[in-house]
């Protein structure tokens, strides 16, 4: 009925006939970023986004986020409504990895003393406000994703790899109950990329009720623990459900605009782009 609230599924995230456009003061027009996305996450479902450049991945996430409010449509992240809800508080529940941070802490600060500042949301290290659970979650964070050895190492003298497997570590000392990653293992080296995504294999195992969304370009990038995938392009959903259903030839052909083979071994996927397309 008109003016009747939209209804959503139990979710960790949801929406509904999002759209997202530009507002250009100088021009008439308004690019359309997102168009008429329906997107459920659940709890423990591990998500994949997929796209060619300029699809609206980033977008999206900002939305799934609430660092971004739809221009049309609803959302509703851990069963509240954006634009009925504090969005502070909200984002505070929420688990974000942001590779912007590899160089925003003091170069004094340890590894352990980074993955501390998630307790607090901040950059600074708040001790005052840090108690002896946070030290040990963090600690054993640390451990989880196989960095307890620089723990007392200066963040900024770590491998790439190791910074974001401590950032992970930080995004999850609050708990979170819905993860979002924009190409985590964007810039890795091999042995970076490998280590990364089996802190995130660990991390489901050892979290099931965490719903986790990984934003990326490749399909090489995605761990062994990913259940769903939404591929887009030009702001619209070109396929969404089951990985197994979606991370295939067909689907990811229409989505890359390209013929697209895709093999998986050992739970892992590739996928090679026919030559000279």
């Amino acid at each position: 009925m008109p003016g009747e609230r939209p209804t959503f599924p139990a979710a960790a995230l949801a929406l509904e006939g999002v759209t997202v456009w530009e507002w250009d003061p100088r021009s008439s027009e308004r690019p359309v970023l997102l168009d008429g996305v329906d997107w459920v996450v659940r709890a423990g479902e591990q998500w994949a986004v997929l796209g060619p450049n300029g699809a609206g991945k980033t977008t999206l996430l900002n939305v799934a986020a609430g660092l971004r409010h739809p221009s049309r449509g609803a959302v509703r992240i851990l069963g509240e409504t954006v634009g009925r809800v504090d969005l502070r508080e909200l984002r505070a529940r929420i688990g974000y990895l942001d590779l912007a941070l590899e160089t925003a802490f003091a170069p004094r600060r340890t590894a352990l003393e980074v993955a501390l500042t998630g307790a607090t949301g901040s950059i600074a290290l708040l001790g005052e406000r840090l108690t002896a659970p946070d030290h040990a979650r963090a600690r054993d964070l640390l451990a989880r994703f196989g960095c307890a050895p620089i723990a007392g190492q200066a963040f900024r003298t770590c491998s790439q790899g190791q910074r974001r497997r401590v950032l992970l570590a930080r995004a999850l000392m609050h708990d979170p109950p819905l993860l979002l990653l924009d190409e985590p293992a964007d810039g890795l080296d091999l042995p970076g990329r490998e280590a990364l995504l089996a802190a995130l294999a660990t991390l489901a195992g050892e979290e099931p009720a965490a719903s986790v969304v990984t934003v990326t370009h490749h399909l090489e990038e995605l761990p062994v623990s990913t259940t769903h995938a939404l591929l887009l392009r030009g702001g619209r959903v070109v396929a969404a459900g089951l990985a197994d259903t979606v991370l295939a030839d067909a689907p990811l052909s229409t989505c890359f605009g390209a013929p697209i083979t895709v093999r998986r071994d050992d739970g892992r996927w590739t996928a090679r782009a026919q030559p000279g397309w």
